[in-house]
């Protein structure tokens, strides 16, 4: 087993690092937030995500796994570096380097003996071309340095489940030397490992993200064309699920992508093509369909009413999906500024995402419009006079058509994940608008 040091604690960082420890290696997670670190120590996470703090408090427990500020006093004699910090969107597009170069530094200038430093932070194809000679640049002490590519593909709310039983690993490297202890340290997942030159891993992450955004977007494009034509999304998709071909995932019609990585991805692949004389025609569609999806809901709205001013609006959902506190380019962050523009009086449920949207959105009067959190569905339905779904968890699926015609002052239902039955709805007196269905 190898000692690992793991820098940046986010999802990418914190997850692979407890991951690492439960099969056996010896890991330190490196953050320079003193105070989420002694939250770490006390088994507490910093983010949202199905079974993390039990193995944290398991494997802290049992001496695998520890977390420090004292990046010099981790790096120096590990046998391996992971890197795991955001590389977040700029205004053009492009990944946001500073936080890569910042740790590659650290190391550089603390390690005292051969080290494998893996960076697994989606980058830009060739950046690690980049980190490596940065590191060499600033080395302090005669030792070896490699740099390899380890793109991580977990999903917000499934990162456990997806790194521990993971489809397939991914490694990319310049060296046998760097290759072999990679397979050595994933050796204890048991997992199918792609082996592939530095700059084929770090493409192999943008294009099987920029896939699946691209997946999501065409069936919303057909969504909005099946509601134009008569068709249904979900009968469309049904026929479509059985083509193995394409197969039954990411085929359903909602409000657009979200999250850490879709948006952030697709724009960094559409910056990098741009970078190099290429037109990605593929993802820059992606990226506009996306774009309007976001706000097709309350498009519809518009139309059917006179305005929100004075409304009481019920929002059910604030993170871009359920099973996570994320809110990153979540449909809600584009939609309550337009419905608090117009004056709406807005009730807002989220089972986990409330306290990070309360720092965007302090509760209380915003311009025109006002915004109130409250503690269940039912709460945010009472009275209401239009409601708008804009993340699927399982409370709000758990309410019944008749609920919302009990509930509500006028039982008018904007559905961005396409929960209900439209017959369902209908036969409940509910005025029921949602995603590629008449």
């Amino acid at each position: 087993m190898y000692k690992v040091a793991v820098a940046g604690t986010g999802y990418v960082g914190l997850v692979a690092g407890v991951c690492f420890a439960e099969v056996g290696h010896e890991v330190i997670c490196v953050d320079i937030d003193e105070n989420k670190v002694n939250k770490m120590r006390q088994g507490i996470s910093p983010i949202y995500e199905a079974c993390l703090e039990e193995l944290m408090q398991k494997n802290y427990a049992e001496g695998r796994l520890t977390y420090t500020t004292d990046y010099a006093s981790a790096y120096k004699n590990s046998d391996v570096i992971f890197i795991g910090v955001g590389t977040p969107e700029q205004p053009d597009g492009s990944a946001n380097l500073s936080y890569i170069a910042t740790v590659a530094r650290q190391i550089a200038e603390t390690i005292e003996k051969d080290c494998l430093v893996v960076v697994k932070s989606t980058v830009p194809v060739g950046t690690n071309d980049k980190v490596e000679q940065f590191i060499k640049d600033f080395l302090v002490n005669d030792v070896k340095v490699e740099v390899a590519s380890n793109p991580e593909f977990l999903a917000q709310g499934s990162a456990v489940r997806d790194t521990l039983q993971a489809a397939r690993i991914i490694i990319g490297t310049e060296s046998k030397w760097a290759e072999e202890m990679l397979m050595k340290i994933y050796e204890p997942f048991n997992l199918p490992i792609v082996s592939v030159r530095r700059r084929s891993a770090e493409m192999i992450k943008y294009a099987s993200n920029d896939f699946l955004a691209l997946k999501i977007s065409y069936m919303n494009d057909i969504a909005n064309l099946c509601e134009l034509v008569g068709a249904d999304i979900q009968d469309v998709a049904k026929g479509m699920s059985f083509d193995e071909r394409i197969g039954s995932k990411f085929l359903n019609a909602g409000i657009g992508y979200g999250g850490s990585c879709f948006p952030k991805d697709t724009k960094a692949l559409e910056y990098l093509a741009k970078q190099n004389g290429y037109e990605l025609k593929t993802v820059k569609a992606a990226i506009d369909v996306n774009t309007d999806q976001k706000t097709i809901l309350y498009k519809k709205a518009n139309k059917r009413l006179i305005t929100f001013n004075g409304l009481k609006v019920a929002v059910l959902g604030l993170t871009f999906k359920p099973g996570t506190d994320d809110l990153r380019d979540a449909p809600s962050l584009e939609n309550i500024p337009l419905l608090l523009a117009q004056g709406a009086d807005i009730y807002a449920y989220d089972p986990v995402g409330t306290e990070n949207f309360k720092r965007k959105y302090p509760e209380g009067e915003d311009g025109r419009g006002s915004i109130k959190y409250v503690e269940n569905v039912a709460e945010a339905l009472a009275g209401a006079n239009v409601c708008f779904i804009f993340t699927e968890w399982g409370e709000v699926k758990a309410v019944k058509p008749e609920e919302y015609k009990k509930l509500m002052r006028t039982p008018l239902v904007y559905d961005g994940r396409n929960i209900y039955g439209i017959e369902d709805m209908k036969e409940a007196g509910v005025e029921y608008y949602s995603i590629g269905r008449q």
